[in-house]
């Protein structure tokens, strides 16, 4: 086996060309995940069923929910490697990459089988009944078991990123991606399984996105070292002090999703159907937006570790040049889009109004939602990963809760997503400032933490207790 090993190469070259190469092969992976996603949604409203779609739309708050947990985990496998990388320690970053895999995939079986036994309660808890509740839970109960699959394929995609191996990590996704696709209407039409039919194919897209993010690790960069007792229980406090405040960052969005997603339900099944487009067609609009935490993480990394302070500087102009930029184009495709759109879903009433204002203003301050995105890929490699939770967390409840309720009250539907939006851009104008602040404090050298955090403190005390028995 041939292994090609990996230099840091984000520490030269034009870094807007970076940000733009890395974001753009991540956004074409991601895309074929959320067009898969899309196409779902075209294939459950074919049935006539407007049960089926709103237990999507239910059910797609409980996914988002399980998401986070693999999403934490692979910033942090991510944000490890590539500042070990860029420190010129490239040992190191294969043992980091190993530890963290192997972690997660230890919690998160936990985690899938807590989320697994308590569906029922979960799916009620965000406002689901009767029929469309059974649905949901049914659909879940058959993609939630696969969700270690989804942590190694997330994870080994950031880890590809953090080597700089974009092409790689955006080839695997869209595997996956191609394995859903070709198996949704076979499930869902010919053997006549409907919802069912939906999930199982969302099953083994998972399992197909493990194999093939996995295996060019092994490939092309040394592979994964299984460590001892010792040395496993050891690399824990490091992976944890970023995947912990990760993954609560994460939570941050399902969370207020969950009550985005019950707020509108009082508004009627057709709303939250309409909703549940919105949701679909979100990610695949603005799919590079998405992909922007992820790629720019390992550019902010890798110069970190080598203390190339102005580069990081910018690297955080660049990245909202870039959002504006993507956010103003993808804005006027969806406009000019908006009536193919709705004909495509044959939706009326309400969902219709919800379609014509997402494929409107509300299109334009996704910039906001993007500069939040940007900033938490800051915090998580310049050593402030709490950062991005108080801003998320922040984001998804003072900045949606009142606003959803005051502006749901006044515009009804309409308005639960216009107080949704304005939130967003109350706490993305924040971001950027406070990431602002967190680079001037990193290169004045306040910003290297000499010692080790609150949690990596407790963290060791478990470790040295499990040690000694």
């Amino acid at each position: 086996m041939s292994v090609l090993m990996s230099q840091a190469k984000f520490l030269s070259g034009n870094l807007f060309r970076h940000v733009t190469v890395m974001s753009l092969t991540s956004s074409v992976g991601l895309m074929a995940i959320f067009a898969v996603d899309f196409v779902d949604m075209i294939f459950i409203s074919m049935l006539g069923k407007d049960e089926l779609a709103a237990a999507v739309g239910y059910a797609g708050a409980i996914l988002f929910f399980t998401t986070s947990f693999n999403i934490g985990v692979a910033i942090a496998a991510g944000a490890l490697v590539a500042r070990a990388l860029g420190e010129g320690d490239k040992d190191h970053a294969r043992s980091r990459a190993s530890a963290a895999l192997g972690w997660g995939v230890l919690f998160c079986i936990a985690f899938a089988t807590l989320v697994w036994f308590g569906l029922d309660f979960l799916v009620s808890l965000i406002g689901a009944t009767g029929a469309t509740h059974g649905l949901a839970v049914d659909y879940l109960s058959i993609i939630v078991p696969t969700l270690p699959f989804l942590l190694l394929g997330m994870a080994g995609g950031a880890i590809l990123r953090a080597h700089g191996d974009a092409r790689r990590a955006m080839s695997c996704t869209i595997i996956a991606g191609l394995v859903n696709a070709v198996l949704d209407p076979i499930l869902i039409f010919g053997f006549d399984l409907e919802l069912t039919g939906a999930a199982l194919a969302s099953a083994a897209s998972r399992i197909a996105l493990a194999v093939f993010a996995i295996w060019p690790i092994f490939q092309y960069y040394g592979g994964l070292s299984l460590p001892g007792k010792s040395a496993f229980m050891k690399a824990l406090p490091p992976i944890a002090a970023i995947a912990v405040p990760a993954i609560l960052t994460q939570l941050a969005t399902p969370v207020g999703q969950a009550f985005v997603t019950r707020s509108m339900a009082e508004f009627g099944e057709d709303a939250v159907a309409g909703m549940a487009v919105v949701a679909r067609m979100s990610p695949l609009a603005f799919a590079t937006i998405f992909a922007l935490s992820g790629a720019v993480g390992p550019i902010v990394g890798q110069n970190y570790g080598a203390g190339a302070y102005t580069r990081v500087r910018t690297v955080l102009r660049d990245a909202l040049l870039f959002t504006a930029l993507v956010v103003a184009f993808a804005a006027l495709v969806l406009f000019l889009l908006r009536e193919p759109i709705a004909a495509l879903f044959q939706v009326q009433g309400v969902a219709l109004t919800l379609i014509y204002l997402f494929c409107g203003p509300l299109a334009l301050a996704f910039f906001f939602n993007g500069a939040l995105f940007v900033s938490n890929a800051f915090f998580n490699n310049l050593g402030r990963p709490f950062y991005s939770t108080w801003m998320n967390w922040g984001r998804h409840t003072l900045g949606t809760i009142p606003l959803v309720m005051i502006c749901g009250s006044i515009w009804g539907a309409p308005g639960v997503l216009i107080g949704q939006a304005a939130g967003g851009v109350v706490f993305g104008v924040a971001a950027i400032f406070l990431v602002r602040s967190v680079i001037r404090t990193v290169e004045t050298g306040e910003g290297r933490p000499e010692g080790p955090s609150i949690f990596q403190r407790q963290a060791r005390q478990v470790i040295l207790f499990f040690n000694r028995r």
